[in-house]
C-alpha cells in the first residue's frame, strides 16, 4: 500500500469524529486497550505528560514539548486534529511521524482491525504509542482528543496531568453543565499523580478537588502559583511579565505564541514544569526560556493566532467554541484597522447561537464551509448570522471566501479566518 492508499483506507473504513461527528466517539477504552495489547502495550514504555481541557490544551502541549526538546530529551508529541497532513498528529523532536512507519503500522495491525473495529482516533493513539516506544522517547506529551475519562489516550499513567480550563463545548457528549464537563476531564487524574488545573472556577474546582482526594493526588491551581500581569507584542515574539504571587518575584517570558489566551496557558505550563522538577526531572531555566521562545519552530505548531500575511494583515486561529472565540475577538478588537473582514465557517453539530454572539456586528463576513461532511452549509450559516445582525455573503469553499475577502480588501483592512479547525486547515496560505 502507498501512503495515500493507507490514508484512504483509514478514512473510509474507520469512523472519524472530525469528519462525521459524535457517532464516531466511543465511550469506552476497550478498543484502545485491545489494540495496544496486540502491540505489546507500548503505552507502558515511556514517561509522559497528559493534557486535557476545553481550550488551550494544544498550545500547552506544544509549549511543554518544546521545553523538553530544548532540555535535551527525546520528546514525543501527540495532538489532534491535524491541519494539513495526518503526520502532524505524531511527532518526535518536532519531526512528523515517517510516512513509511504509517504504512508499516497499518499493514501490521490490519489483521486485527476487522475484529476490533476501532475508530480512527483509537487506531491513531495506538500508532502514536507504538511510534514513541520504537523511537525510545524520554518523554511523551499526550493531548486528549475529546473529554478525558473515556478518551483513548487515557490508558497512560503520566508523571503529571494538566487540565487547562473548562468551558462549554461538545455538550452532547460531555455534559450540559461546567461541573459535568469537569467530571469528564477529571477522568485523566491518576492515583498518586499530581494534577495541575489551569484556571479556577467555582463550579469546577470542587470536582477536581474531590477526584484528586479520592485518588490521593496532589492538586495544584496554576493561578495560585503564577500570574501574567503584562503582555507586550512585537513582530514574531510576545513578551509576558509573570508574577509569582507566593514570593512576589517577577519573571519575563518571551514566546512566539502571540494569542492573548496564552496568558492563561503560560502559568499552567510553568506549574507543570515545577511539578516535574520536584520529581527530579532536570529542566534547566535556559531550556524553559528557549523552549517557550521557539514553540512554532521546535514543534511545528500552526493555526494559533498565526499571521499568514502582513499586507494585507491576515490572521487565522483554530478557536471554535464560545470561550475560545471570545478571546480571539477581543484581541482582534485591539488591532487598529479600517475594516475587519472575517472568513467564517462552522461544523453543524455545534449550537451556532452562543458562538455567533461572540462575533462583532461591525465586521464584514465571508461565510464558507470546509470540505468535510460535518461542515455547516454556508448559506444556512449566513441566514443564522443575519438573524443575529451579522452581514456578509456565502461562498462554496474556504479559499473562495478568502479570495473574495482579499479582493475586497483596502489598505488598512484586516482579514481574520476561523470558526473551525477545518476552515483554517483548508486555507492555501497556511504553511
Amino acid at each position: 500500500m502507498t501512503y495515500r492508499q493507507v490514508l484512504e483506507y483509514m478514512y473510509s473504513r474507520l469512523p472519524m469524529f472530525q469528519r462525521i461527528g459524535p457517532q464516531a466517539f466511543k465511550k469506552d477504552l476497550t478498543n484502545t486497550l485491545v489494540l495496544c495489547k496486540a502491540l505489546g502495550d507500548p503505552q507502558d514504555a515511556f514517561r509522559s505528560v497528559h493534557i486535557a481541557g476545553t481550550n488551550g490544551k494544544g498550545s500547552s502541549s506544544h509549549m511543554i514539548a518544546s521545553v523538553f526538546q530544548k532540555a535535551g530529551y527525546k520528546t514525543g508529541l501527540y495532538t489532534s486534529p491535524h491541519l494539513k497532513d495526518f503526520t502532524e498528529r505524531i511527532r518526535v523532536n518536532g519531526r512528523p511521524i515517517l510516512k513509511s512507519f504509517v504504512i508499516r503500522f497499518i499493514e501490521k495491525i490490519r489483521p486485527h482491525l476487522e475484529e476490533i473495529r476501532p475508530s480512527f482516533f483509537e487506531l491513531t493513539v495506538a500508532m502514536a504509542f507504538d511510534y514513541f516506544r520504537q523511537n525510545r522517547v524520554d518523554m511523551a506529551v499526550v493531548e486528549t482528543g475529546l473529554g478525558g475519562r473515556l478518551d483513548s489516550t487515557n490508558i497512560i499513567t503520566p508523571e503529571v496531568s494538566l487540565i487547562t480550563n473548562i468551558s462549554f463545548d461538545h455538550q452532547d457528549m460531555l455534559g450540559h453543565s461546567l461541573a459535568e464537563i469537569a467530571f469528564e476531564k477529571a477522568g485523566i487524574i491518576k492515583s498518586g499523580v499530581p494534577v495541575v488545573i489551569g484556571q479556577r472556577h467555582p463550579e469546577t474546582d470542587p470536582v477536581f478537588v474531590k477526584r484528586a482526594g479520592e485518588l490521593s493526588s496532589r492538586v495544584l491551581f496554576a493561578e495560585d502559583l503564577y500570574e501574567v500581569v503584562g503582555k507586550k507584542d512585537a513582530p514574531g515574539l510576545s513578551e509576558y511579565r509573570v508574577k509569582c504571587p507566593g514570593s512576589g518575584n517577577m519573571m519575563v517570558i518571551k514566546s512566539d505564541l502571540a494569542g492573548d489566551y496564552q496568558v492563561k496557558n503560560i502559568p499552567a505550563v510553568l506549574a507543570v514544569l515545577d511539578v516535574l522538577r520536584r520529581k527530579k526531572i532536570l529542566i534547566p531555566e535556559e531550556a524553559v526560556n528557549t523552549g517557550l521562545r521557539t514553540v512554532r519552530k521546535s514543534t511545528g505548531l500552526k493555526g494559533r493566532w498565526q499571521v499568514l500575511s502582513s499586507d494585507p494583515l491576515i490572521i487565522c486561529d483554530v478557536a471554535h467554541n464560545e470561550d475560545g472565540l471570545k478571546w480571539v475577538m477581543e484581541q482582534l478588537g485591539k488591532i487598529g484597522r479600517r475594516e475587519l473582514r472575517i472568513v467564517f465557517g462552522m461544523v453543524k453539530d455545534k449550537d451556532p447561537g452562543p458562538i455567533l454572539n461572540q462575533l462583532p456586528r461591525n465586521a464584514r463576513y465571508y461565510f464558507c464551509a470546509a470540505n468535510i461532511p460535518r461542515a455547516r452549509n454556508s448559506k444556512e450559516l449566513k441566514t443564522m448570522a443575519k438573524n443575529q445582525g451579522l452581514k456578509g455573503k456565502a461562498y462554496s469553499s474556504v479559499n473562495e471566501a478568502v479570495a473574495a475577502a482579499k479582493a475586497d480588501c483596502r489598505k488598512g483592512d484586516v482579514i481574520f479566518i476561523g470558526g473551525s479547525t477545518f476552515v483554517v486547515a483548508e486555507v492555501n496560505e497556511l504553511k
